[in-house]
């Protein structure tokens, strides 16, 4: 019934555009068709700048809650967080929309069109735009990628709250210094397997309203002019009825980079007739010399208007909505900083910890905060991000963790660079960083990178970190020789990564008494962090990626192949795996079971602690005999579950219907072999994790 009601609100959407564009020319259609899409007067059509971005908060149009990255948001394992953090930023775009209407202020960043979230695999650690993702496995974001978009559009019958939009279809995740001219080799069945998965889920589960593609090509045809994904998969196979816009200036690579056209105009008519609805660039503006030089009909012009002022249509335009009365009273407020506080503490991941955590205040007296991240606000925001009015850095955040614990601060290094002070020598405040190790009982030391190293392609090149990609995995040179230099002198010492990837931890996991991944962890992500250390609150995110060890030979970056990637596939090398995290209290999965009937494994989980825990139960299978299996396991369920000190608790996750499938050669998803095993615990079921927390998952054994 409720997508029935979904399919005629559209109807009428759809029916409304018609009536919009009965009296524009086919000119004033193709107008429509610019990101900067200028009023047609005549047809009280209002300036409307499609371009705007939301992929961890309202970004780039002035104050917001800046959250936690996205892959920080996939560590928590909680979709209901995750639907949360969404619904809080259309609560506080809307509430900027209107204020940006009232202004009659037009500009980019100013609508209602997000073009979040980035679904993208985060298939190689060192791509910079990993953080943007939710991980590298295609379940989790598949399902975490549908909760941030039911949290943006919102559950009202008529109108979108905004329009989420997923990005960027469908293989694109680097390298970034090639993007523009890169052409991805992808077999069906990786396609299938692992690229297309979480993009079909969150248009047929999702609804989801907006669809972008990518720079590249895939396997010989750019993204955003690929007629067999865009019409053919996206609209024809999956149903998918909303707008598609290209990546911006994308369709300028087809001409400039590809050479699969010769001009503008050629290019936007490839475009067009593939079906991509809405321009971000400036091909369009030749929309109309294809046209007369038939290039383009004016059913193509016509047909992708429609699609664009339907959406338009149904995020209220020229209507009353529900959400008109919001303003700038409910943007940053108490509330969603204690949200943004809660989803910092679920995605922090304790990788180690010795019995160190939480720090015992009666004991330690001196503690030393060393590290260039260490009261850094730049660490916190990661990419694509708004104005928060407060940041809190580790440093201040740790001020009031303790307020009775003499803190010494030392910046240690530079991000990157080997010298802080331009007429030093290298590697100058180092030794600021040891005079300051050895006066303190503890040290806690915050490395990393931050979004002028990790991130989308810019021109930044330090020799570490290439066009927004690192290099390699490991720190940059200037914070090893800090690292090594603190360990040295032998007070204990609690390793921060704030950094959006998996980092090299190999050299120092056996040095340290405790390691943090905090990721870029938003605007209370310093007070988080403080918190943690001061056992106020817990860490209880797990790994949304595999932490590579130092045997690990990282494929050719250029290689879009699933072998030796991710967890799925991995050989060896893992030092902290994907689904693995520690928290300060120890739950344990004690009982499953699987009714094949209904879909569902029924589980028993026990807090054998005296401190409640948030833990999350995960669910992977093994096909035993299907020469198409992945090599490892796959995650094919999760819940997390908050438990009372010494709480039992039972409950169930249900199966989807392709949980006992696997992908063949051609990408078809088929039924092969009749031996399956599920693992149900607290990690994954892997030799490694098996040794980090003591605990085994359960094994289910299932014949079909």
């Amino acid at each position: 019934m409720k997508e029935k009601l979904r399919q005629q609100v559209r109807r009428q959407a759809r029916e409304k555009a018609e009536e919009y564009l009965v009296s524009l020319s086919v000119e004033e259609q193709a107008m429509l068709l610019k990101y900067e899409s200028p009023a047609i007067f005549k047809a009280g059509i209002p300036e409307y700048n499609w371009w705007n971005e939301a992929l961890h908060g309202v970004a780039r149009a002035g104050t917001a809650t800046v959250f936690p990255v996205p892959i920080a948001m996939a560590a928590s394992f909680n979709e209901d967080l995750v639907k949360e953090i969404g619904d809080c930023i259309s609560t506080e775009g809307r509430a900027k929309y209107n204020g940006f209407q009232r202004e009659k202020d037009y500009d980019i960043f100013k609508g209602l069109t997000y073009w979040s979230p980035n679904i993208n695999i985060f298939r190689d650690p060192r791509w910079g735009r990993g953080h943007e993702t939710f991980g590298e496995d295609p379940f989790l974001t598949a399902h975490m990628g549908e909760k941030f978009i039911e949290g943006i559009q919102g559950n009202d019958e008529q109108f979108l709250k905004a329009a989420a939009c997923v990005k960027h279809m469908a293989v694109h995740s680097g390298p970034e210094a090639l993007r523009h001219e890169f052409d991805v080799q992808v077999s069906e069945k990786d396609l299938w397997e692992t690229y297309l998965p979480a993009f079909k889920y969150c248009v047929k589960e999702g609804r989801v309203e907006g669809a972008m593609g990518g720079y590249s090509s895939l396997n010989g045809t750019p993204l955003c002019g690929n007629k067999r994904l865009i019409t053919d998969i996206l609209r024809k196979d999956w149903g998918f009825d909303g707008y598609y816009v290209s990546d911006c200036w994308a369709l300028r690579d087809f001409h400039e980079h590809h050479m699969v056209t010769s001009s503008p105009e050629e290019s936007a008519a490839m475009a067009i007739k593939a079906g991509c609805d809405v321009n971000c660039g400036s091909c369009y503006n030749q929309l109309m010399k294809a046209y007369y030089q038939g290039m383009v009909t004016e059913e193509e012009i016509h047909t992708s208007a429609v699609r664009a002022l339907t959406t338009r249509i149904l995020l209220g335009m020229n209507q009353k909505t529900p959400w008109d009365q919001l303003d700038i009273q409910d943007v940053d407020t108490p509330d969603t900083a204690r949200l943004n506080y809660r989803a910092a503490a679920e995605g922090m991941v304790l990788l180690k910890n010795n019995g160190i955590l939480p720090l015992d205040q009666k004991k330690i007296h001196s503690i030393g905060v060393i590290g260039p991240n260490a009261d850094s606000r730049v660490v916190l925001q990661g990419n694509y991000h708004g104005t928060a009015s407060h940041f809190v850095t580790v440093m201040e955040g740790m001020k009031k963790a303790f307020p009775d614990t003499r803190l010494y601060y030392a910046s240690g290094c530079d991000v990157v660079n080997p010298r802080t002070e331009r007429l030093a020598r290298e590697y100058d405040r180092v030794s600021e960083g040891c005079v300051v190790a050895k006066a303190s009982d503890v040290v806690v030391l915050c490395v990393g990178l931050d979004e002028r190293y990790e991130g989308e392609a810019h021109h930044i090149s330090t020799g570490e970190c290439i066009g927004g990609d690192k290099e390699d995995l490991h720190f940059p040179e200037t914070q090893r020789k800090l690292i090594d230099a603190v360990l040295d002198c032998g007070t204990p010492v609690i390793l921060c990564c704030m950094a959006g990837s998996c980092m090299n931890l190999s050299p120092y996991a056996n040095r340290v008494a405790a390691v943090i991944q905090t990721w870029y962890p938003g605007a209370e992500g310093g007070q988080v962090l403080a918190d943690i250390l001061a056992g106020k609150t817990a860490p209880s995110g797990k790994l949304p990626v595999t932490f590579y060890g130092d045997d690990y030979e990282l494929p050719d970056f250029t290689d879009y192949s699933l072998k030796n990637r991710t967890y799925r596939y991995v050989e060896q090398g893992v030092l902290y795996p994907f689904g693995y995290g520690l928290t300060y209290g120890t739950a344990e999965v004690t009982s499953a079971a699987y009714d094949r009937e209904s879909r569902k494994v029924s589980y028993e989980i026990i807090n054998r602690s005296d401190r409640a825990v948030e833990e999350v139960i995960q669910v992977y299978k093994k096909n035993c005999t299907s020469k198409w299996e992945v090599r490892n396991t796959v995650l094919c369920g999760f819940v997390k579950v908050h438990l009372t000190p010494g709480e039992t608790r039972q409950g169930e996750i249900r199966l989807n219907e392709y949980a006992f499938t696997v992908v063949d050669d051609l990408g078809k998803r088929v039924q092969d072999g009749s031996d399956y095993l599920l693992y149900v615990g607290t990690h994954g079921p892997d030799k490694r994790s098996e040794e980090l927390t003591g605990t085994k998952a359960i094994v289910l054994e299932i014949k079909f």
